[in-house]
């Protein structure tokens, strides 16, 4: 049983202070919220890919007992556009529909009842349109343009780098292989569905409790959306039932509040079902990928040529930045003095893309590390050493022409991982498979950019108050949509004022209560606010010893420390309660904040100003070498995987068991990714709408799981740490692929890697990697 009064120094592993309350379904989220006299709010979606709105039929909608309005885009007030980067998205569709999912017409409702039969008395008079669904054939020059005021067409965005002597120095390689990728659109199959609730008070001010990652961010982007002012809006981010970067970015907010403000004094509540989930919400790009790869005969990489497809769907919706990660992650963690990377998010009439953990990394380490698994074999050398032998170290330049710097463990990562029983025993284990057994063993290599780049501020305030009964309320800004990081941020205050959990108290995300602090995404979340936490932390610190100094009268601060409760004097052993100290002070002594802005690359990188206002470059990076254990039948063409390791450098681990719980839970993401997931849409229309169609991995579809950690000590970083929420997702797709070509002797170009496809390959003669 744990001693409530034992102080969890950073590095321990502390058990999570909301464990319990989840656990035992006491926790509230947003979409547990039932207010007295509430009511429904519902959307009619297009159900068409591309079609000019002519008319919407309402009146017979209206008629139905106990509806309350129905809405059209003539009843927004502002822009009625949403985005971040580019605000390209309506609240409700004015002109016309791009996706099947797009919202036309907004009811509110008494009742579930009355909102589902008037969301079907809604008429659309819909003039279909051309679509277009390809990537490719949507930058051809006759391709239907899906937003005619962008300039650029159907490229929402489009980047270039090129180093050294580009991709025309493959030519001179001894060897060269080739291939083109394809990987799936993935839902992220969050417990709790897009939801939350509003109300317009009498004061004029509009109240919504929503589950996202981004509050500070939705406030601006409703109140420009709806032509409010922002003061008018409060956003309450209660703990969310996951979200893994669906959730950064508006669903349910500007409706929410469009409804409350035509039915003042009553909450309004919508909640997604997941049907409308995965027509309306966003999924992780689906991206085609084509990759050239050379090296001299002794294996040093000489050059590179990438480009990338990503199909971002009707709307920007983060596809830009997505897209610029993606190329500036292409060519992996190595030296490579020649490349040429290209890469396009582009407009089309599928569903919407967006962010997910990873942020379109884990599709460009699925194709360069397959690639390396190719080069390897047609040059005849251990996949692992080709590996070692063009890691990036300290100083190198990546790919994407910019000097790494600040703490790389890569060959560490790279060193436990050949030292390992896993891959020591792998030919061993490889002979030892029974009949109509295929055994294979593969590793991936990868790295991930930490933060928001270098033109978006990537910063944090945090706040910290002794409160009158002798506990400490921490007020974080940042939403924990399941990964801890509320756990973390108690550990480290814990730490510095030598309190234990117990004594802590959270004020999660309220745009009314807490400092504005960034989204819960791009692997920044502790690492920025803690950077912010820390310092005003030790500032209270000091100063609640100084002022106990004056109560106890003693002339040198320097004898009192902080215990769990109160402030000792050393020499004397007198104490004083921190209830005692809480009372006395005032406001103003008792709270200490401070803001945090992280550091950015002081390399350019390039000359393109659209891509860096996109996020490159990074400055810091967290690496991961991962290897897996596959068995695949012959007959059947399934896929088991067996044994997974991760071997990671994210600095310092402030608490290992949280650190182990991501990077488990990342593996458990990677494998329906690699195996499983795909959100299928024909001619833009979903096939898998629901997860009886869409397939998920499941315990039973679990590895034997180890993680390492390579405790590397990031200067910058809180107590030395480096973001560890992306980096697990990056590697398990190709260590997977590398696995089963390991197995099978053929190289996989699509994914998921299902058995029809494993069947269809080992029925082929020959080998698909030469």
């Amino acid at each position: 049983m744990t001693d409530k009064r034992r102080v969890f120094q950073v590095g321990e592993a502390m058990i999570r202070p909301d464990a319990l309350t989840k656990v035992t379904g006491t926790e509230k989220y947003a979409v547990d919220g039932y207010a007295p006299g509430f009511m429904w709010a519902g959307v009619k979606r297009a159900g068409v890919p591309h079609a000019r709105i002519r008319g919407i039929a309402t009146q017979a909608a209206l008629e139905v007992p106990g509806v309350q309005a129905v809405l059209t885009a003539a009843d927004v007030g502002g822009t009625n556009r949403q985005g971040v980067v580019r605000k390209d998205q309506p609240v409700l569709a004015d002109e016309r529909v791009r996706h099947c999912g797009d919202p036309v017409a907004l009811v509110v409702a008494d009742n579930p009842a009355a909102l589902a039969e008037a969301l079907d008395r809604i008429n659309l008079d819909l003039e279909p349109l051309e679509a277009v669904f390809d990537p490719e054939a949507a930058l051809a020059a006759d391709a239907p343009i899906i937003h005619p005021d962008h300039a650029q067409g159907n490229a929402l965005f489009s980047a270039r780098i090129c180093t050294g002597d580009g991709d025309s120095a493959l030519a001179a390689c001894d060897s060269v292989v080739e291939g083109c990728f394809e990987v799936p659109r993935q839902a992220h199959a969050f417990l709790e569905t897009e939801n939350g609730w509003a109300l317009a008070g009498d004061d004029g001010r509009i109240e919504i409790t929503v589950s996202t990652q981004t509050p500070f961010r939705d406030r601006l982007e409703v109140a420009e959306a709806l032509g409010l002012e922002m003061d008018r809006i409060r956003i309450i981010a209660p703990y969310c039932g996951g979200a893994f970067g669906g959730k950064d970015g508006i669903n349910v907010q500007s409706l929410l509040v469009l409804a409350a403000l035509r039915c003042p004094g009553r909450p309004v509540k919508m909640w997604w079902r997941r049907e409308e989930s995965f027509l309306a919400g966003v999924k992780r790009h689906p991206a085609r990928l084509y990759y050239r790869l050379g090296a001299s005969s002794d294996g040093v990489l000489q050059a590179l040529s990438a480009r990338i497809y990503f199909d971002t769907g009707p709307y920007d919706h983060l596809g830009g930045v997505v897209a610029a990660l993606g190329l500036e992650h292409a060519g992996g963690p190595y030296r490579i003095p020649h490349t040429d990377l290209q890469a396009w998010a582009i407009y089309t009439n599928n569903p919407i893309s967006g962010a997910f953990r990873g942020f379109g990394v884990p599709q460009v380490a699925a194709a360069m590390e397959s690639m390396m698994d190719m080069l390897a074999r047609k040059l005849g050398t251990c996949p692992l050493a080709l590996r070692v032998k063009n890691a990036l170290v300290r100083g190198d330049r990546c790919p994407a022409g910019v000097t790494r710097q600040g703490t790389i463990g890569l060959s560490t990562c790279l060193q436990t991982v050949e030292q390992h029983r896993l891959w020591q025993s792998r030919h061993e284990w490889r002979a030892a498979a029974g009949p109509h057994c295929l055994r294979g063993t593969g590793i991936a290599c990868v790295s991930h950019g930490m933060g928001y780049g270098p033109v978006v501020p990537d910063a944090a305030t945090a706040g910290i108050e002794l409160m009158g009964d002798g506990r400490f309320r921490i007020l974080a800004g940042v939403v924990d949509m399941g990964q801890g990081n509320v756990a973390t941020y108690q550990q480290m205050a814990g730490d510095i004022l030598s309190q234990p959990s117990e004594n802590f108290v959270l004020v999660l995300p309220d745009t009314d209560r807490t400092f504005p602090s960034g989204s819960a995404t791009a692997s920044r979340t502790t690492y920025t606010f803690g950077n912010a936490l820390i310092p005003a932390a030790e500032a209270l610190r000091k100063r609640l010893l100084a002022r106990s100094a004056d109560f106890l009268m003693i002339a040198d601060p320097s004898e009192l420390t902080l215990i769990p409760g109160a402030v000792r004097h050393l020499p004397s052993g007198k104490e004083l309660p921190l209830a005692m100290l809480g009372r006395a002070l005032n406001a103003a002594e008792r709270f200490a904040t401070h803001h945090y802005r992280a550091p950015v690359s002081r390399e350019k990188g390039t000359d393109d100003a659209n891509l860096r206002l996109h996020g490159f470059p990074h400055a810091i990076f967290s690496y991961a070498v991962h290897l897996a254990r596959v068995e695949v039948d012959r007959l059947t063409g399934q896929v088991a995987v067996i044994d997974y390791l991760t071997v990671s450098d994210c600095g310092r681990i402030v608490n290992p068991r949280l650190f182990e719980g991501q990077q488990e839970g990342a593996v458990a993401q990677g494998v329906g990714y690699a195996l499983f997931e795909d959100v299928i849409a024909r001619q833009g229309r979903l096939q898998t709408n629901d997860l009886a169609t869409y397939i998920l991995p499941t315990a039973a579809d679990m590895p034997a799981m180890e993680t390492i950690a390579v405790q590397t000590a990031e200067q910058s970083g809180p107590f030395g740490m480096k973001g560890a929420g992306e980096i697990g997702i990056d590697a398990p797709a190709p260590a997977i692929a590398n696995a089963v070509s390991d197995a099978c002797g053929r190289r996989l170009f699509r994914f998921p890697l299902t058995a029809e496809r494993i069947l269809t390959a080992l029925s082929e003669s020959g080998s698909h990697e030469d």
